[in-house]
Order: structure tokens, then sequence, then C-alpha cells
């Protein structure tokens, strides 16, 4: 591809502004040039491999709307790959800004190619998951040019970034038998790394290799997700010394990528107690030096296995409020099952609720305008106009429709008791009739 940059990051640093960015900044409503000198700095991030051509772009930034991602992908028990890609398109319908393919099982290249040939959103992968898939081998028997060659396949089929657990290394394994976690590592791909160490004597080879690995990123212009294999699985793990260790060495990856020009994002936790999040969210940014946090959540109770999408959205308002700019959607099914197309639904549904909640509070351009638009059309009574600005126009007009009232100007809670319809009434002159 001939073009006078490798990644958005060096276009921006030589003052070009991309297609890509010009995009962006449209989205968010934002100059050109304030979006390009946020990219050439690292605090916003835009995943686009140059093998992605129906992409839609995104920008992802603390200063930008928040973003959503959707998990997804086949595994053993559950390997229906068109399910799977219903899944996807209903996911991007519904405003999924990213997709992961966390697939564990089977042929996972027509999969992956099947989502950058026809998914416009942002697609991410953990290589370590496929590098046992793709070489049909046990763990132990990879060698660290494995993982390095499944990176490169990756970049090649066109996915926009990809989660790296380049942060543990072999003094981790010495910190968790010290440490006594109570859930230890939670991460599945932070646990795969840690098991070939253990097993293999040898050193992380995503940290060991992070230069190679960094120029295959820079050749694609593949974004760096730096994964945190050491989050807290628990509200009991939250903020210890792995947690905290592991992100000080991602912030040391982070300033390391740049001067490649390769743009990061950075993981964070978990499942956090709600009064720590926002001093994680600022530590993170300062160890980070700004670079987008993409959190799983936080959830801030252990207690609601079938509602964590719910307590996934709590904490996640709070981080994005806070300064995270990616959230990784949790559906009911956390922790229980892979979730099927309602429960995809319903977590991105209560992510948006989250994203959208922490937008207004930071004052993200625009964010505001269709809270003030629903306010108009409830006040005017004009449900139409309600189903248009509605996070999930079908719930809601299903709702209505089913319990539908007497009289259009109210809802069947309140009838004619409704206060906006008497307000109405008042203001205008009008006779208020309640009975």
């Amino acid at each position: 591809m001939n073009r006078e940059y490798s990644t958005q990051m060096e276009a921006a640093r030589k003052g070009i502004i991309t297609e890509e960015m010009k995009t962006v900044a449209k989205k968010e409503q934002m100059p050109e040039e304030e979006l390009m000198a946020l990219v050439a700095e690292g605090k916003v991030v835009i995943c686009a491999n140059i093998n992605h051509k129906c992409l839609d772009p995104q920008g992802i930034g603390s200063m930008l709307k928040t973003k959503i991602n959707v998990n997804l992908g086949v595994s053993r028990d559950c390997k229906d790959y068109d399910e799977e890609m219903k899944k996807v398109m209903e996911a991007v319908s519904m405003g999924a800004h990213a997709i992961m393919d966390l697939s564990s099982h089977g042929d996972t290249s027509p999969f992956r190619r099947k989502l950058t040939s026809e998914c416009p959103a942002m697609v991410g992968t953990v290589p370590v998951y496929d590098s046992v898939i793709h070489y049909q081998r046990d763990l132990s028997t990879l060698k660290a040019r494995d993982f390095i060659d499944v990176i490169r396949l990756h970049a090649e089929d066109g996915v926009d970034f990809v989660t790296l657990h380049c942060g543990i290394t072999r003094k981790t394994i010495e910190q968790i038998k010290k440490h006594k976690r109570k859930m230890n590592i939670v991460s599945r791909g932070g646990s795969m790394v840690f098991a070939w160490m253990s097993m293999t004597g040898e050193e992380n080879p995503f940290y060991e290799y992070y230069d190679e690995i960094l120029d295959i990123c820079r050749e694609y212009d593949v974004t760096v997700s730096l994964g945190d294999a050491c989050r807290p699985g628990c509200l009991a793990d939250a903020s210890d010394v792995c947690q905290i260790e592991e992100l000080v060495r991602l912030g040391e990856l982070t300033s390391r990528a740049w001067e490649k020009d390769v743009q990061v994002l950075v993981e964070g936790p978990g499942h956090m107690p709600l009064d720590q999040i926002e001093a994680n969210m600022k530590l993170q940014q300062t160890i980070c030096k700004g670079a987008p946090f993409y959190v799983l959540g936080p959830l801030v109770t252990d207690i609601a296995p079938g509602y964590d999408h719910i307590t996934a959205a709590i904490g996640g308002a709070i981080a994005a409020a806070s300064g995270a700019a990616f959230l990784c959607y949790v559906t009911p099914a956390e922790h229980l099952a892979l979730p099927n197309l309602d429960d995809v639904k319903q977590g991105i549904i209560a992510s948006k609720i989250a994203a959208h909640a922490a937008d207004i509070a930071k004052g993200v351009r625009g964010a505001r305008e269709l809270d003030d638009r629903m306010s108009d059309a409830r006040r005017t009574f004009d449900w139409e106009a309600q189903w248009k600005c509605a996070i999930d126009p079908d719930t809601a007009r299903r709702i209505r429709e089913e319990r539908k009232p007497e009289h259009d100007d109210s809802c069947s809670m309140c009838g004619k008791f409704c206060a906006i319809r008497s307000m109405n009434k008042s203001l205008s002159g009008e006779h208020i009739d309640i009975l």
C-alpha cells in the first residue's frame, strides 16, 4: 500500500490528516487538527488495519464518546460459526464499535477473515488463544516463534487490535505464589502465558520479543492492546501488588510502542469495589501517560451471576466518567456460559447506558443532545420522537403497546393523574380533569 506513513500515529506526527481521522473528527464534532494532535500524543487511538477494507473508523480516547466492545466467538461446546456471525451483525446494528473474536475451537481463520471482510466495526483478537488451535499442539510444545507467527497471521487477516499479555514475566510467577491471591489469574490469555512460562522455564515471549511484535504491528497498523493478565477477578484481589506492578510494566511498554509509532490501548480491571475505581483510572492515566484505558466492567460485586451486565454497567459508568475510554461489555451469561443473542443484546444495552451516562458527566461534545430531545418529546407526548431518542426503541415501544392506556396523553401507570398532562393543561389555561 503506497502511503506516506505506516500507522495513524506516524501520520499524525507528520502532520498528515488521514481519511480515518477526518471520519472520526466528524463523528466526534471535533476539529481535525485537534484530533490529529491527540493521535500524535497517543491519547486517541484509531484502530485501522490496512487490510480491513470495510472498516467504519472510530476513535478511542477519554475526551471522545466512550466506545463499546463486544466479545464473541465459538468454543468446543458451542461451535456454530453462522450463529456467531448473526450475533456479530446484530451487535453492530445495535451500536457496538468493536468485536473481539475470542474463538477457542476449530479453524478460526475463515471466520476471522469473514469478520474483516464484512464487519464495519473494529475487530480484535487474542493471538495466544489461537496459537494452540492453529498449530493443534499442546501449549507446552509451542515455541516463542509460534506465538509471534500467529500475531503476523492475524495482522495479515486484517485484525485492527490484538490483546497481548506482555506485562507478566517470570517475576510474576513468584509474586502469585507469594501474595496468595484469592482468585489467582482469571485472564484466560494471562493464565495461558503463565502456564507456558511455568512449563517451559522460559520468559514470556510477548515480553521478550516485544520489539519484533511492534515491527509487525507497525507494518499493518495494528493497535497493541496491552492485556492485564493480573486484573483482579474478585473484589478481594483489587488494587493488589500483582495488579499494580503489572500496570507499571504496561506503562513502560506503552512508551516503547510509541517510539515505533505503534498505537496502544491499555487494559484494566476486572472486579473492583466501587470506591476504588476512580483512583485506578487516574493511576493508569499517570503511569501510561494518557493512553486510552480499556476496561472489563469493572464489576462492583461478586455475587450477581445472571446479572453481571448490571454490576459491570455500574462500574463501567464510574470508570468512563473517571477517564476510561473503552468498555468491554459484560452479559448476563458472564461466568456461566457462552452468551446467546438475547444475552448479547442485554450486555450491549447495559454498556451503552453506562457509556452514555459517563459521556454526559465528562461533558463530551454532543453527548446530551438526545437527552434534551427526549425531554421535549416526553413533555409533548410525542411517542414516535421518544422512540427515535431511545437507546433501545424496540423494547420501549413494545412495553407501551402491550400496556397501552385509554388516553394517548398519558401512560397506564398514571392515567389522568399524569403530572406532565396536568402541567401542560395548567400552563395553557385548560381545565384539569382527573376523574
